[in-house]
């Protein structure tokens, strides 16, 4: 079930402190270790080609934000160490909330068509779904080619107004779809 917490590493301590479980305080462990292993080695990474061509086109008429489940010390420092905090007003990691709620935060703030998320995941589609969001999904495997096509197409559609309907869907159809049915760590 759902939580009202977000699924991050301060709720999970908090939770262990009133329900101490030997195997969650290992699945903790692991989780710290994971997040000073991402510190030392992920470095200089750089984005994918045509995400820095649509974050310029989109802060053109856009306001922008990150919403992400990785903590935002992590996501502050990939986005500053490629100079592309500069189109984001807010770095929004697992700390303040999960992605349905970061949206909930802002969407009332625009009208109806004028708030896309752009994920890679399912969770950023449900999020996007249960806030009346748009929805650009970055294919998984062609990451490259969303972005191209989120370029050369999306970004145009989105300001236009003609993104909504019969074009969203066909994305999403096309993201479900390639979707595993079962995770890769469970096809072994």
């Amino acid at each position: 079930s759902e939580s009202d917490k977000p699924l991050s590493n301060p709720a999970i301590e908090e939770f262990l402190s009133e329900n101490p479980d030997p195997e969650l305080e290992l699945c903790m462990k692991w989780s710290h270790h994971v997040n000073r292993d991402v510190k030392r080695f992920v470095n200089n990474v750089p984005p994918f080609p045509g995400l820095r061509d649509c974050l310029e086109k989109f802060s053109q008429a856009a306001d922008m934000m990150v919403v992400s489940a990785t903590p935002v010390e992590a996501l502050t420092k990939e986005w500053r160490e490629h100079d592309i905090d500069k189109y984001v007003s807010l770095i929004a990691g697992q700390e303040m909330g999960n992605k349905k709620e970061h949206l909930e935060a802002v969407v009332s703030n625009y009208a109806d068509g004028k708030v896309l998320m752009i994920g890679d995941a399912p969770g950023d589609q449900k999020a996007a779904k249960a806030n009346n969001a748009l929805f650009f999904p970055i294919l998984p495997g062609e990451e490259e080619a969303s972005w191209e096509r989120l370029l050369a197409e999306g970004i145009d559609r989105f300001f236009n107004g003609s993104f909504a309907g019969e074009y969203e869907e066909g994305l999403t159809e096309s993201f479900l779809a390639r979707l595993p049915n079962d995770p890769p760590w469970n096809q072994e």
